[in-house]
């Protein structure tokens, strides 16, 4: 199970909203096209973070951050399953709110006071990485990149559909 980002103009994020199905064909599109053409960060329009996804929303949670940005505000209606659940979404304000506070959190702050043990004990997948205790690098790292990826949707003016994969 990875955490999956796909970035949508207010256009393109206001007709997923009203057409879930095309949406899910868009983002799979668009998804596979980034795949090949691999572009640089601040132009990606989708992004994953791989496994991190429970670990940062836990040491999200733990900082009361203003925007739930690992499983999405908002449902889209009449959406149906992707993977995991349906897929949710951050209206355009939401990202800038998120990618503001994101900028004003650094790695150290997010992990500050957090051992592995400490993430296995709260059962977060995936689970046996914290019981063999590997370091938080790996979610440091994954939450450095989607830093970038919410700055560059921000400065965009991007909406985003969010989803367990």
């Amino acid at each position: 199970m990875i955490g999956a980002y796909a970035r949508l103009t207010r256009a393109e994020f206001e007709r997923a909203l009203r057409d879930p199905d095309w949406a899910h064909t868009f983002v799979h599109e668009l998804w596979n096209t980034e795949l090949e053409e691999t572009p640089p960060a601040n132009e990606a329009r989708c992004h994953d973070i791989d496994k991190a996804w429970h670990a940062l929303d836990f040491l999200l949670r733990r900082l009361d951050f203003p925007v739930d940005i690992v499983f999405g505000e908002e449902e889209i209606p009449g959406a149906e399953e992707w993977s995991y659940g349906p897929p949710r979404c951050l209206t355009p304000e939401q990202v800038r709110t998120a990618a503001d506070a994101l900028a004003a959190t650094p790695p150290g702050r997010l992990v500050e006071g957090v051992t592995p043990e400490d993430l296995a004990r709260a059962d977060i997948y995936p689970t046996i990485v914290w019981e063999r205790g590997e370091d938080l690098d790996y979610v440091t790292a994954h939450y450095e990149h989607l830093v970038r990826f919410f700055q560059a949707a921000a400065r965009d003016g991007h909406g985003m559909i969010v989803w367990i994969n």
